[in-house]
């Protein structure tokens, strides 16, 4: 093995990165970039909290992306969207998202008409 063997030879280290599950994500962008920002938000129950308070562990993972590609990772992603719902069916919300939805216009439909019954206390 010569001198210009060892020249040509290339070494790569990959680093996979940890996975990550996201509960909510959030999007903003200036001039120059859009900061994707995936967060993780967790309850965790700690038995030595006397007062009953309750401690949320939250984690981000932002991502910064250039405006053009952006554009083309929405293209990508919403070609994904489309192949993923020929194979398995239309994306629905989960019946319980679909429920506290409900729960919600229904609570602010009676507060909107609660606001409209005049008051007689005054």
């Amino acid at each position: 093995m010569g001198e210009e063997d060892t020249v040509n030879k290339i070494n790569f280290s990959i680093n996979d990165g940890e996975s990550f599950f996201a509960n909510e994500m959030s999007i903003t962008f200036g001039p120059a970039q859009f900061a994707l920002d995936f967060k993780n938000i967790s309850p965790r129950v700690d038995m030595r909290n006397q007062d009953g308070s309750k401690t949320f562990v939250m984690k981000h993972n932002v991502i910064l992306v250039e405006p053009f590609q952006i554009k083309q990772f929405a293209k990508v992603l919403n070609d994904a969207i489309s192949r993923y719902e020929m194979e398995y069916g239309n994306i629905e919300p989960p019946q319980a998202i679909k429920k506290a939805e409900q729960e919600l216009q229904r609570l602010s439909k009676q507060e909107s008409i609660s606001h409209d019954v005049p008051s007689y206390f005054g």
